[in-house]
C-alpha cells in the first residue's frame, strides 16, 4: 500500500466535493492525468509548483485503490511519480488537511501517513 498526495487550492477542492469527483487542476487536465506525489516528493512539489500560495490543501489517497488507472511514471529527475489517468472519486480520499504557508515562506506540512 502506498499513500500518495495531491496539493490543490480550496476552490478546486470545494468544486470536487460538490461534484463528488476530483477531475484535477488545469495542469492535470492539460496533461491528461492527475499528478500526485509520494511523501518523499510532495515537499519539493509544493516548493516548485505552489510557491507562496496561501489557499492550499493537501489530501491523501491510497494508490492501489485507484486500480489500473494509476501509473507510476518517470518525471522530475527520473523519479517515478504516481499519475492517475481517470477522475478520482471522493470516497477514495483518506483525509484532507490545510497546507498553510509558514513565516519562512515554505509550506507547513501535516504528518504524512
Amino acid at each position: 500500500m502506498a499513500v500518495i498526495y495531491k496539493i490543490c487550492d480550496q476552490a478546486l477542492w470545494d468544486a470536487a466535493k460538490a461534484a463528488g469527483v476530483f477531475t484535477g487542476a488545469t495542469v492535470d487536465l492539460m496533461d491528461g492525468f492527475i499528478h500526485f506525489s509520494t511523501a518523499s516528493q510532495v515537499r519539493e512539489t509544493a516548493a516548485k509548483h505552489f510557491s507562496n500560495r496561501t489557499d492550499l490543501l493537501i489530501f491523501a489517497v491510497e494508490s492501489d485503490a485507484c486500480g489500473d488507472a494509476m501509473k507510476w511514471e518517470p518525471s522530475r529527475g527520473g523519479a517515478l511519480f504516481p499519475h492517475l489517468y481517470n477522475e478520482l472519486s471522493m470516497d477514495k480520499v483518506l483525509w484532507v488537511k490545510p497546507l498553510p504557508l509558514g513565516k519562512d515562506g515554505t509550506h507547513s506540512f501535516p504528518e504524512l501517513d
